[in-house]
């Protein structure tokens, strides 16, 4: 026997499967039905645990007698077979994994054979459902050595009807999983690709004639004061009995009982479901002898003159893209798993996901429900490997010697019309169709579930266009989004009549004034995806989040994504990426694009995004403070206090708790407190906003956000902080100096100057070396993964190799110090000058160093990714104290989820361990900073704020190696103060960096003091 190759005929996608219909599970009592998860249910048998298992490299591979295999091997379901020694694991964004060749898949393709015994006595009136809830990438279904069915779509349900073939006693399943069928043309997601039953496997035991499918539908009218419930019920036959109904409100007061094949109830002053306050209504009904539960919320989505109302109210997603990705499960997530997430999501101020890029398990939208998110429903569609298909350049034409008049345009619209492949191949259609019909028929009685999306990246087309025909009709209540619209093939005219919203993906905020600009645009704007949060990444949030206020038919947008993809490598704790597993092709890691690590560890971009997102925010405004509400439906007295310190020059001299305060949803409310009157010092007040409830997912006191005004706009402490230690007293200078350097010795310090490169060499206290390398003028940066497109441009400039070279080098000394002016230039190999510089060393009689930097950039260079010195320090200095946005790294764009203070920190404390190693650990605005030994200090101060980064690695390290286990530390403690240093944006799939983060001053001058100190605070 050998397998048909339905895997490979686009006109055969599922056989002898049931039709897609609503998610439930029937149970044997109301009790059961209103407080027990599926597994108790007496008509659920599942079928999850270990099965038996063998693994084929290619299905041609199966023996003629595969339905009788006896392996000795055994895998558990669910789970993917590359996370048990199986197969590779292989990490691809666009390009298919394999030839792009429709309908045909490699014949190399592997296969997995599964076995498993099911005991069972089958009661003559009832029939039995075998549901497999996500099998990568298809399956061949077999009961008791005779076939039941084929079916595909990885990520939604197949279930069968297996009454027929089971008999009394054991009962023996046997399923056959290929990696690829025609089907994976259209699961081409950016993600690791695994394979296997990954979701649950059971059997539902049925009446004989059973309730099939059930469609609830709300409707509220104008004011929201009444609404009406109605259920449109499918049965299995023509035999429908009455159902017996009740509908509990929230509070499960039984509000209507009803008799009858079909449900309607009119409410009075019903209670609405939002993301905030996500009331549920229970709907209770018997079908024989099955009860089935169901939680409804009332809410309403409309859109009108351009704007996305919920309930009435305008609102914006905060939304993110959320994969099922687990770094030892693959793409098996269950419930505690899922929940995890959510609570992270919750505490961190989001409050919509998008399931990228299709149907999480059936239960999650349930989740979403009960605990308030709102949901865009994606289907299991994405093709964009098409993508990859070669289009003739003029270049290439000149090579082959084939005249063409090809010109960029018409690449760029070839290139558009393979794109559109399967969203126009006829033989596609049925396809899209289908995965439309299971995504939105599975979910439609979900409350949470606001927006249908058709798929993601794979063109716009006929096909499409009768997906969102299908959506539209049959479900009208909710919107149609897909992005993809925007593109149209050189021979089609696009149709998007039935797409709700304008969607984009990794525009500049700014790109939204062009769109509202103009007077035709009529449907709400999303972004579907946007801050690509790969590595240090989120540089632009706060700006993505003013420019969607600016316009109430911006309706917010969906942070890409939520976690990094990340498999541990075989027998070891080490996260890889792409490449890691030799698997061809592969994109690195742009897989490593996560708010959080794949084991759901907090990064700081996810704390920037709370941050902005955060519920509340003030503003100083005629020398008082002002509190907007942002949230859509409650009011801040309901479960927000206030904590607030009044600090001078970082001192806090005032706190205390603000409660009760009323502010309705988006409105504007005064603070009641007394601010103090200017000083002439740094006066800061800090609001931390906290719960004063606790909820399912946030407790009681949980900070959801705070904000920090400086209430006389000083950018600095006006006065340093003591030094802790007497001042040293007054010393004379001995100067030596020869053809290379000049040395100055002052009591027990000596200062050696390079005057070829003229820089600082070395600092000697007592004879010790205090500098473990001389002193470098510092422009680069490990390169971040926003860096991608930039760092091309830095490296051909020879940012990452420029040195300094001196041109003249003069001391003088004076009766109270010593100063050494130097002209010199940053140059690198092959390239022209980079920065001309004029410094000033200065040496006073109390052993400060003073630094004056006068630099000057070349105008036609790029822009620099920093500039600053770099200290490499004797390995002893271990901790440090600063006064400036902390304790999280931050930076010119990115310091939303800091605050301005004293801190402390220790060189591995500030160091961040992203996956792929990068710039990171930097504080943004610092004052001063005081990094120690046991026994010494070095105070660094400047005339206006600037950055330093404490590291143990340095940035040569971190831009060579791959992975963060790889990295060296240095012999040195490395200490960078940057003048500044350019922003992290979120380049590495979005728009450049915005020039105002840019540093890319032609003239520019830093002043820097160094106090080289004895004895420790």
């Amino acid at each position: 026997m050998s397998l048909p190759h339905y895997f490979q005929d686009l006109s055969i996608l599922h056989i002898n499967t049931t039709p897609h219909h609503a998610y439930f599970i029937p149970h044997a009592t109301h009790k059961s039905a209103v407080e027990n998860p599926r597994e108790y249910s007496d008509y659920f048998i599942p079928l999850n645990g270990n099965w038996q298992f063998q693994y084929f490299s290619s299905y041609w591979d199966l023996p003629e007698n595969f339905l009788q295999l006896t392996p000795n091997r055994q895998l558990p379901v669910p789970s993917n077979w590359q996370n048990h020694g199986y197969d590779q694991h292989q990490y691809t964004n666009v390009h298919y994994p394999f030839p792009f060749d429709p309908p045909y898949v490699p014949q190399q393709n592997p296969c997995g054979w599964y076995q498993r015994q099911l005991n069972l006595a089958p009661k003559a009136n009832k029939r039995y459902l075998l549901n497999f809830e996500g099998v990568d990438s298809c399956l061949f279904l077999y009961l008791n050595e005779q076939f039941v069915g084929y079916s595909q779509i990885s990520h939604c349900t197949s279930e069968f009807d297996v009454t027929n073939y089971l008999h009394l006693g054991e009962n023996n399943i046997t399923v056959i999983v290929l990696k690829w069928c025609d089907g994976s043309y259209l699961e081409d997601q950016d993600k690791f690709r695994m394979s296997g039953i990954f979701r649950d496997v059971y059997v539902l035991e049925r009446e004989a004639h059973y309730l099939q499918d059930f469609f609830i539908k709300t409707a509220l009218n104008d004011d929201f004061t009444a609404a009406n419930i109605t259920v449109e019920c499918v049965f299995s036959d023509h035999h429908g009995q009455d159902i017996h109904w009740q509908l509990f409100d929230p509070k499960q007061h039984l509000v209507a009982e009803k008799c009858g094949q079909d449900f309607e109830c009119f409410l009075v002053q019903p209670i609405l479901w939002n993301a905030e306050q996500p009331n549920l209504y229970t709907l209770v009904f018997r079908y024989g002898s099955e009860v089935i539960c169901q939680r409804i919320g009332l809410r309403k989505i409309e859109v009108k003159n351009g704007v996305l109302l919920f309930n009435g109210q305008a609102i914006k997603f905060k939304g993110v893209n959320r994969h099922d990705s687990d770094p030892r499960t693959g793409y098996v997530i269950h419930c505690e798993q899922a929940l995890q997430d959510l609570r992270l999501m919750k505490q961190h101020n989001f409050n919509a996901i998008r399931t990228a890029h299709y149907p999480n398990s059936p239960w999650f939208t349930e989740l979403c429900d009960q605990y308030g998110f709102y949901v865009i429903a994606e289907s299991d569609i994405e093709s964009h490997g098409t993508n990859a298909v070669y289009v003739p350049t003029p270049e290439s034409s000149i090579l082959l010697g084939v005249k063409t008049d090809i010109d960029q345009d018409a690449i760029r619209q070839q290139t558009i019309d393979n794109y559109c492949y399967t969203a126009r191949a006829p033989e596609f259609k049925n396809a899209i169709l289908d995965r439309t019909h299971a995504n939105v028929e599975r979910d439609k009685n979900r409350t949470s579930v606001v927006i249908w999306s058709l798929g993601n990246e794979s063109g716009y087309g006929e096909n499409f266009e009768a997906a969102a025909a299908w959506v539209k009709a049959r479900d009208p209540s909710r919107l149609v989004h897909y992005e993809n619209a925007i593109f149209q093939h050189s021979t089609h005219q696009n149709d998007t009549s039935n797409l709700g919203l304008h969607s984009e993906m990794y525009t500049a905020p700014e790109d939204m004034d062009a769109y509202f600009a103009n007077p035709q645009n009529r449907k709400p704007y999303i972004f579907c995806e946007y801050l690509h949060a790969m590595g240090n990444s989120c540089g632009d949030a706060e700006d993505y989040f003013l420019a969607m206020q600016k316009y109430p038919g911006a309706c917010g947008g969906f942070v890409w994504e939520w976690c990094n993809h990340s498999p541990y490598l075989a027998r070891t704790d080490r996260m890889g990426y792409g490449g890691d597993f030799g698997d061809v092709p592969n994109d690195g890691n742009f897989c490593a694009d996560g708010l959080v690590t794949a084991d759901r560890q907090i990064q700081s971009n996810l704390l920037e995004l709370k941050n902005v997102q955060r519920p509340i925010r003030a503003q100083l405004k005629d020398g008082k403070v002002w509190l907007t509400n942002y949230w859509d439906f409650t009011n801040t007295a309901e479960c927000l206090s206030i904590r607030y310190q009044l600090s001078e020059n970082g001192i806090v001299m005032q706190e205390g708790k603000i409660n009760g305060i009323q502010i309705a949803p988006k409105h504007t409310a005064l603070l009641p407190l007394e601010l103090p009157a200017d000083n002439g010092n740094l006066w800061l007040l800090t609001l931390f906003y906290e719960q004063c409830r606790a909820t399912d997912f946030v407790p009681a006191t949980y900070i959801l956000g705070f904000d920090q005004l400086n209430l006389f706009h000083r950018p600095r402490l006006p006065i340093m902080p003591p030094l802790g230690v007497e001042p040293p007293t007054k010393a004379t200078f001995s100067v030596q100096e020869d053809t290379k350097h000049i040395r100055v010795q002052q009591q027990d310090h000596c200062y050696v100057f390079d005057k070829q490169k003229g820089i600082l060499q070395q600092v000697f206290h007592q004879g010790k070396s205090l500098l473990q390398q001389p002193l470098d003028f510092n422009i680069w940066r490990a390169p971040l993964d926003n860096d991608g497109l930039i760092n091309a441009h830095w490296q051909a400039a020879g940012y990452d190799r420029a040195i300094t070279r001196a041109y003249e080098c003069h001391v003088t000394q004076y009766e109270s110090a010593v100063e050494i002016k130097v002209k010199s230039a940053l140059v690198a190999v092959s390239k022209a000058r980079i920065l001309t510089l004029d410094v000033i060393y200065r040496l006073d009689e109390f052993g400060t160093l003073h630094i004056k930097i006068h630099g000057e950039k070349a105008p036609h260079l790029p822009f620099l990714p920093r500039f600053g010195l770099r200290f490499c320090l004797d390995h002893a200095y271990q901790q440090a104290e600063y006064f400036g946005y902390g304790p999280t790294e931050s930076y010119i764009d990115k310091h939303q989820s800091s605050l301005l203070g004293h801190y402390h920190t220790t060189v591995r404390q500030n160091h961040v361990p992203y996956l792929k190693p990068q710039e990171n650990g930097s504080h943004y605005g610092c004052s001063y900073v005081n990094v120690r030994s046991e026994n010494r200090q070095i105070f660094i101060t400047a005339t206006t704020p600037f950055s330093f980064n404490l590291s143990p690695y340095r940035q040569e390290e971190l831009a060579m190696k791959k992975h963060h286990d790889d990295l060296a530390e240095s012999s040195s403690t490395v200490l960078c103060i940057d003048y500044k240093m350019s922003g992290i944006g979120s380049n590495s799939c979005g728009p450049a960096l915005k020039q105002a983060y840019r540093l890319n001053e032609t003239l520019f001058d830093f002043d820097v003091k160094c106090h080289f100190l004895t004895h420790s605070i």
